[in-house]
C-alpha cells in the first residue's frame, strides 16, 4: 500500500479553513478511541492532548512557525489502520459496525501534508496480548509514504494510542489560509478550546457516554533559541461539563423538486435543527455561529444570513450567545473532501442547466429552515411585524405579494431589501412567462387552425397570458397605490398649511396656493413635457387626457397631427379678461386646463386657503366662454372646478348641493351672451380640499382591498 503525497495534494484541495488542521486530529483521534472502547471494555475515557509551539521563522523578519502535536489514547495504528491510512480514497469506516463513528473518505489527512511540510506518527496498538510500537517520519521532498517507511518495535500498554507531530509551517499558507495572521493569535489555549467547543459540540452531546468523561486538553507555548527552550505557556481543557444541554431541537422537512420544471415530487428531505442557546457569562464563545454540518461538524457558515452585522455576530444578544447547527444525510453526502462547502447543491431549482439531477436547492432548504432559526435566534426587540408594515408603507410590497412570490422576511433583514427580493421575483416571473408566451405563439403560427392541437394551443396561451397579467400588475398596483398614497398625504398636509415650507416668517407672501397647484400638475408646464402628474385626484379619466396645460400660452396647443386647438390670439384675449384682477394676477391663465379630442375641456382653478369661492364663480363662466369661442367649435363640453377651502353659501344661486361631502355642482347649456347661440354645455364643481382628499382616498382603498394592502 502507497500513499502518493504529491498526487494526493493536487487532487485535494486545499481547505481554506484556518483550524482544519486541529480539527482533523481531534476527529481520528475519537474515532481511534470509538474503534478501541468497541473492543476493550477498559477504554472508559477519551483523553487528547493537543500541544502548539510557536517560535520565530528566521531572524530578519517578525514571521512566526508553528508546531503541533496530538495524543490520543485511542487503538493505535493498528494493520487495518495503516492500511486506511495508506490508502487515500478509503471506505475503512464505512465498514465499522460502531455507533458514532465518523464516515470519510480519507482525505482529511491530506490537509496535513498541505499545511506542513514534516509530518510524524508515533502509534501503539495491541494485538492480542502484544503491544507493538509504530513510528514514521515524513519530510519534503519526498513524494510518497508506503508500508515500508513505518518501523515497528515491542511497545508497552502505557503509551497505547497515537501521536502525530506536525512541524514547518508550508508558506503558501501563511498568505491563502492564515492571511498573514501570527499563528500565536489564532492557535493560543483559550482560542483552541472555544473553537473546538463550537467545532465538536454536536458531536460531543450526540457520543454521549461513548466517550465517558472526556478531557480535551490544550497547551499553547512560546519557544525560543534552537533547542526551542519554553518561556511562555497557557493551558485549557475541554471537558464534558463545559457542554451545554441543547436548547430546541427541531425536525424540517424539504420537498423535492423536478430539477427541470420545479414541480414537487411529494417526497422530502429532512434536515435537523439543533439550537444551543449559550450563557455569555459561562461561554466565552468568540461569537454567534449557524452552520450547516456534516458528520456532526459546521461545514458551511452562514451566520451572516441571519446576524446581519459584525456587531450582531460577535457579541451575545441579551446575554446569550446563539449556536444553530444543521443536520441532514442529504448534507453528509454532499460535502466536499475539505469538509469547507458542499458540491452539487443549486441556489434555486429550476436551474437552467439541462443536465441537473438535484432535486433540493439552497432556496428551498431557507425557505423551509429561515422562520424557525429566526424564532430561534431573533433578539426581543427585533419585530416581523414592524418590518412588513415598513415595506408596505414605503415600497408597497403587501402580505400578499410575499405569499405570492413565497418570498420571506428574514431576520435582519430592511424593508428595501425585502422589496427588492419580492420585485427582482416578480420580474423573474414576467420573464420566464413572456418566454413561455413567445414559444407558444412561434407554435402556433406552425400549426393549421383546423386541428384540435391548434385550439388547444389558443386556449393555452390566453391561459398563460393571463396568469402572466398577475405578476406584472401586482407589482405594478402596489407601486402606484404607495406613490398616490403620499401624493394625498402632502395634498393634505399643504391644504392644513402643515408642510414645512409653508412656515414663513411674518410678512412674507405665502405660496400656498402654488403649493397646492404643484401637487396636482407642475406650474407652467404641459403634458408634452411632464407625464408623472396626478390629475387622478380629481377623477381617473382626467389623467389620461390628450392635453394638459398649466399656466402655458393656450394659442401654443395643439393635437399630436399639428392642428392648433385655438385661435392666435386667444392669449391675447385672455390678456384682457385677466386686466381686470388685481396685478397680482393679471399675467395668469386658468391653473390648469385640460383637453381631449372629443370636444371636452376641462378647467381647474385653485384658490389658496382663506379665499372664498363663491366671488370667482363668474371666472369658471368667462372662461368657457372664451375657450368655446376660440376653438372654432372644436370644444363643446366643459367641466370646470373652484377649489379651497372657504364658501359663502348664500351666495350660490342656482347651485345643489352634493348630497355626500361638503361641495356644490351646477350644470347648465353654455350660450353666447349675444346670439343667445347655444355652444355647448357646462358642469361646474365647487369643492373643499377635504372633499378632494376624501375621494381620493376612497379610490385608492378600492385598490388596497384588492390586493390586500394595509396602508397606515
Amino acid at each position: 500500500m502507497t500513499l502518493d503525497i504529491r498526487g494526493s495534494l493536487k487532487g485535494t484541495k486545499l481547505s481554506r479553513n484556518p483550524y482544519v488542521v486541529f480539527e482533523e486530529l481531534i476527529s481520528n483521534a475519537i474515532d481511534s478511541f470509538l474503534i478501541r472502547k468497541n473492543a476493550d471494555d477498559t477504554a472508559r475515557n477519551l483523553q487528547i492532548d493537543i500541544a502548539v509551539g510557536f517560535f520565530a521563522a528566521n531572524l530578519i523578519d517578525e514571521m512566526e512557525d508553528v508546531s503541533i502535536s496530538c495524543k490520543d489514547n485511542g487503538c493505535g495504528l493498528g494493520n487495518e489502520q495503516l492500511d486506511a491510512f495508506l490508502t487515500k480514497d478509503t471506505s475503512y469506516k464505512d465498514d465499522l459496525p460502531i455507533p458514532g463513528i465518523g464516515k470519510c473518505m480519507g482525505a482529511g489527512r491530506i490537509q496535513f501534508f498541505h499545511h506542513f511540510s514534516v509530518v510524524a506518527i508515533d502509534s501503539t496498538y495491541r494485538t492480542g496480548n502484544t503491544f507493538i510500537r509504530r513510528q514514521m517520519s515524513y519530510s519534503e521532498p519526498k513524494k510518497q509514504i508506503d508500508s515500508q517507511d513505518f518501523s515497528s518495535t515491542p511497545g508497552s500498554a502505557d503509551n497505547l494510542g497515537t501521536s502525530i507531530i506536525l512541524q514547518n509551517l508550508r508558506t503558501p499558507i501563511r498568505d491563502r489560509v492564515l492571511r498573514k495572521t501570527l499563528p500565536s493569535s489564532l492557535y493560543s489555549a483559550s482560542v483552541l478550546k472555544r473553537q473546538m467547543l463550537l467545532t465538536f459540540l454536536q458531536r460531543l452531546v450526540g457520543l454521549g457516554d461513548q466517550v465517558g468523561d472526556f478531557e480535551i486538553n490544550f497547551v499553547s507555548r512560546h519557544l525560543k533559541g534552537g533547542d526551542l527552550v519554553k518561556f511562555s505557556e497557557q493551558n485549557d481543557s475541554l471537558k464534558r461539563s463545559d457542554l451545554p444541554t441543547v436548547t430546541t431541537e427541531k425536525k424540517i422537512s424539504v420537498e423535492e423538486c423536478d430539477p427541470i420544471t420545479g414541480d414537487g415530487l411529494g417526497t422530502h428531505q429532512h434536515f435537523n435543527l439543533s439550537h444551543y442557546r449559550l450563557d455569555a457569562k459561562q461561554y466565552s464563545l468568540p461569537k454567534n455561529a449557524v452552520a450547516f454540518c456534516a458528520k456532526s461538524s459546521p461545514v458551511k457558515d452562514v451566520t451572516s444570513r441571519y446576524f446581519r452585522t459584525r456587531a450582531e455576530q460577535n457579541n451575545p444578544a441579551a446575554g446569550f450567545f446563539h449556536f444553530v447547527l444543521i443536520e441532514s444525510d442529504y448534507l453528509d453526502i454532499h460535502v466536499n473532501e475539505q469538509r469547507d462547502d458542499f458540491e452539487g447543491i443549486p441556489e434555486e431549482i429550476p436551474t437552467g442547466d439541462f443536465f441537473s439531477t438535484e432535486t433540493i436547492s439552497y432556496a428551498a432548504i431557507h425557505e423551509a429552515i429561515d422562520p424557525v432559526i429566526v424564532d430561534m435566534v431573533a433578539p426581543s426587540d427585533w419585530n416581523r411585524v414592524v418590518v412588513l408594515q415598513e415595506a408596505v408603507d414605503q415600497f408597497g410590497i403587501s402580505e400578499a405579494m410575499l405569499q405570492d412570490t413565497s418570498t420571506r422576511i428574514r431576520y435582519g433583514e430592511s424593508a428595501q431589501v425585502v422589496a427588492e427580493r419580492v420585485l427582482k421575483k416578480y420580474q423573474e416571473q414576467v420573464i420566464n412567462e413572456t418566454s413561455v408566451i413567445f414559444n407558444l405563439k412561434e407554435e402556433i403560427k406552425q400549426m393549421e387552425p383546423d386541428t384540435e392541437e391548434f385550439r388547444s394551443k389558443i386556449n393555452e396561451l390566453a391561459w398563460k397570458y393571463t396568469s402572466s397579467l398577475k405578476s406584472i400588475d401586482m407589482a405594478n398596483l402596489s407601486q402606484l397605490i404607495v406613490r398616490r398614497a403620499a401624493i394625498v398625504e402632502i395634498l393634505e398636509l399643504a391644504c392644513d398649511k402643515k408642510l414645512t415650507m409653508q412656515a414663513v416668517a411674518e410678512g412674507l407672501r405665502r405660496k400656498d396656493e402654488r403649493i397646492i397647484h404643484s401637487v396636482f400638475f407642475p406650474m407652467r408646464k404641459d403634458s408634452t413635457e411632464v407625464t408623472d402628474h396626478d390629475m387622478w385626484l380629481l377623477s381617473e379619466e382626467y389623467h389620461y387626457y390628450d392635453y394638459i396645460a398649466s399656466d402655458v400660452p393656450l394659442a401654443h396647443i395643439a393635437w399630436d397631427n399639428g392642428d392648433k386647438v385655438f385661435e392666435s390670439d386667444i392669449d391675447v384675449e385672455f390678456q384682457k379678461l385677466l386686466s381686470k384682477r388685481v396685478d397680482d394676477n393679471k399675467a395668469k391663465r386658468p391653473d390648469v386646463a385640460l383637453f381631449n379630442k372629443e370636444g371636452s375641456a376641462v378647467i381647474i382653478e385653485f384658490k389658496a386657503p382663506g379665499v372664498s369661492l363663491d366671488e370667482h364663480i363668474g371666472d369658471l363662466s368667462e372662461y368657457v366662454q372664451l375657450l368655446a369661442a376660440k376653438s372654432g367649435g372644436k370644444l363643446r363640453k366643459f367641466y370646470g372646478y373652484l377649489i379651497g377651502d372657504t364658501v359663502n353659501p348664500l351666495r350660490l344661486a342656482g347651485w345643489n348641493k352634493f348630497s355626500l361631502g361638503e361641495g356644490w355642482f351646477q350644470s347648465t347649456p353654455l350660450v353666447d351672451p349675444f346670439t343667445r347661440q347655444t355652444l355647448g354645455e357646462t358642469y361646474f364643481e365647487i369643492l373643499y380640499f377635504d372633499d378632494v382628499i376624501g375621494r381620493a382616498k376612497r379610490r385608492i382603498s378600492i385598490y388596497q382591498n384588492k390586493i390586500k394592502l394595509d396602508l397606515k
